[in-house]
């Protein structure tokens, strides 16, 4: 080897690292930001910030001409240019990482581009506080730190921003201390539409100076430590059409709400979770001691009286006739219901419940306990807590699907029988209803219901691998995943208004599907007959598979909200074409299981274009645009239902108005598709096979 050649190689690497210092701005992100941002740990998009990759290649990054126009880095001769790195008119414009695994700090150098609009680092696990620096950063205007691990106060310079900052987000990282107030007097920041606090560690009192903002239209203080009184500014903001949302749910405000809010379009679910004490509509009435007076009280209670005395006197006459017709037949079945239920925990001594008990519901009323028991039964699926079998009635009338509960899985049968009664009561066309529930003289429990074949699971007809192969399951359009998805959230509504309970296991293999795209949910309360194991158990599954709300710890604390988060990653599902999988399990591609809500969120910072995120299936039978067909609107309701904080999710009622709203185009209201007369299983079990 020549002497030099040593010398001349390393000459030779360096030599690219020295052109990029002719641009300030390169050489502050090679010199300051990069190092602060990966941390510890090298990191793989920011490997690409290095002077033998051509600047266009340099991931998450954007830049502009001096007169503002963004550079173009589609020309083929822009990404091979080496030299841009080098170019000093060249300036960065934005930063866009979310969810890039970035491990450092945030660097206080961000604050000395002169040209930076946006900053997107969001989902990723920067620690430390927020540097003051970035308040005096001369151009942002969008700055997204959410779902970090930042720290520390909260510094005054933020609000720097004020004149030209449009959305400032920091939910769900850990900074702490009062909510500080800008260093100037009368500041308006009157181009800030989203401020996203929620999900910190907030102290004091509500930062007041927030409802002199004119230009705020979301404002998420929630699931903070935030007490004291909620201002009457803010009441305002409300009834001014102002503001568009608001949460100030889980802290712990306490007081009388200001009485604006009475109007206002905010409903209890924005002021949940605070002081017992906080009262006023839309929450619950306040008591004072200085309430209405004796004569007050007095004359509302005559005046109800009377009113109730005379609706009373109309009604009765005409509801004595269907009450003596319709309710001892009512009473009866139910009385003898609930006694087969109650003795079916005896010992039973009797001959007729030497075999055990079966009780029917309505439209298993033709099962006997012979039939059931001498069935033909064949494994179709197996969950943690019970055997599924497609059992094949001896009379030759069809089918029925048991569901044979695992022993040591289920409670005694006391526990058990209101929340049968429960199960077996519940009826819409949109639910598989249960039909009848056996139980043993040895404690052995099963449940029947109408029986669909497997492969007609919308798990099965989404990604595959059931007994229907792939080339016999049926397109599935957007006309027809919307039908399945409004099906679903009906389902949903009537429990949770109807019934007044959750669901409490949605996912796409709980949605049976029929050949005229007719969706059923099925195992609904189930988990509610389980031990507290075989229940956590269920839990864990829906934890692993992405369908879990984030407050969810425990089966017991299952609920609407938490029913509304799993349909929201059931509809990015339908969406998407991707199975879903929780944020730790990880995984991008469509073939494999995705944390659906990060995807949605990584597309919208990057700019990708909508057909780029969903479905290629879906794309495909398009006719007009994505947005034409409802499907911007499906995908941001979908997003909404998976909002981190409950409170800040819609409810069911509101997601099936918003599903109706938006139909596909090509679709009249009256289609056949939706036509309630479609059912293919209305005359309840069994079904033929």
């Amino acid at each position: 080897m020549h002497p030099c050649l040593p010398f001349l190689l390393c000459l030779a690497a360096a030599l690219p690292m020295a052109s990029p210092t002719s641009n300030p701005d390169v050489a502050l992100l090679l010199t300051k930001v990069k190092p602060a941002l990966q941390g510890q740990r090298p990191n793989a998009q920011l490997a690409t910030w290095n002077a033998s990759t051509p600047l266009c290649l340099w991931r998450g990054l954007r830049w502009a001409t001096p007169d503002g126009r963004p550079f173009r880095c589609d020309a083929a001769a822009s990404s091979r240019n080496l030299s841009l790195a080098s170019d000093p008119a060249l300036l960065l414009v934005s930063i866009r990482l979310p969810a890039a695994a970035l491990a450092g700090r945030l660097p206080p150098d961000l604050g000395a581009f002169s040209a930076l609009d946006s900053v997107y680092l969001a989902a990723n696990a920067l620690s430390g506080p927020v540097p003051l620096e970035l308040g005096n950063a001369p151009s942002l205007s969008a700055l997204d730190l959410a779902g970090n691990r930042l720290d520390g106060d909260l510094p005054t310079s933020i609000w720097n921003l004020c004149d030209r900052v449009t959305e400032l987000r920091l939910h769900g990282n850990a900074l702490t201390g009062a909510v500080p107030a800008p260093a100037g007097p009368n500041t308006t920041c009157d181009r800030l539409r989203v401020l996203d606090l929620g999900a910190n560690r907030f102290s004091s009192g509500f930062p007041a100076f927030l409802t002199a903002f004119r230009g705020l239209q979301r404002l998420d203080l929630g699931a903070n430590r935030l007490e004291g009184p909620i201002p009457e500014a803010l009441a305002g903001m409300a009834t001014q059409q102002q503001l568009q949302a608001l949460n100030v749910s889980y802290n712990n405000f306490s007081g009388q709400l200001p009485p604006a809010f009475a109007g206002s379009r905010f409903t209890a679910d924005s002021f949940l979770g605070n002081d017992p004490s906080l009262c006023g509509p839309p929450l619950r009435q306040c008591v004072t001691a200085s309430g209405l007076s004796s004569r007050g009280v007095a004359g509302m209670v005559i005046g109800l009286m009377a009113g109730a005395v005379v609706l009373a006197s109309v009604s009765i006459g005409w509801a004595q006739g269907r009450w003596r017709r319709d309710g001892r037949i009512r009473r009866r079945d139910d009385a003898e219901r609930d006694e087969m239920l109650e003795s079916s925990a005896d010992d039973g001594q009797d001959a007729s419940s030497s075999e055990g008990r079966l009780v029917v519901f309505e439209g298993g009323e033709h099962l006997t306990l012979e039939e059931v028991l001498n069935a033909t039964g064949q494994v179709v699926d197996k969950a943690s807590y019970c055997t599924v079998y497609k059992a094949k009635l001896a009379s030759g009338g069809g089918s029925i699907e048991l569901r044979l509960l695992r022993e040591g899985s289920c409670k005694d049968a006391a526990s058990c029988a209101p929340v049968v009664r429960r199960i077996g009561r519940a009826r819409h066309d949109n639910l598989v209803p249960l039909r009848a529930f056996y139980q043993g003289r040895r404690g052995e429990k099963l449940l029947v219901y109408d029986y669909f074949p497997r492969s007609r699971t919308l798990q099965e007809l989404l990604h595959g691998g059931g007994g229907e192969p792939a080339a016999g399951r049926p397109a599935l359009t957007w006309a027809r995943r919307h039908k399945i998805a409004l099906g679903a959230a009906r389902a949903l509504a009537y429990l949770h208004a109807g019934q007044g309970e959750a669901h409490g296991n949605l996912r796409s293999s709980n949605v049976v599907v029929d050949d005229l795209f007719v969706a059923r949910l099925a195992e609904y309360a189930v988990d509610r007959l389980l031990v507290p194991a075989a229940a956590e158990a269920v839990l864990a599954a829906a934890k692993a598979d992405g369908y879990k709300a984030p407050e969810l710890h425990s089966m017991k604390k299952c609920s609407a909200r938490t029913d509304v988060y799993a349909f929201g990653i059931l509809l990015l599902e339908l969406l998407m074409g991707r199975k879903p999988s929780s944020s730790s399990a990880g995984g991008t591609g469509n073939g494999r299981a995705t944390d659906l809500p990060s995807v949605v969120k990584v597309a919208v910072l990057e700019e990708m274009a909508l057909e780029e995120v969903l479905d290629a299936e879906v794309v495909k039978g398009l006719r007009v645009s994505p947005a034409e067909e409802g499907l911007v609107q499906a995908l941001k309701l979908a997003m909404g239902c998976c909002a981190p904080v409950a409170a800040a999710r819609p409810s069911m009622a509101e997601v099936v108005r918003q599903l109706e709203e938006s139909r596909p185009k090509n679709l009249h209201p009256r289609s056949a598709l939706y036509s309630p007369t479609e059912s293919r299983s209305d005359a309840g079990t069994p079904t033929t096979t």
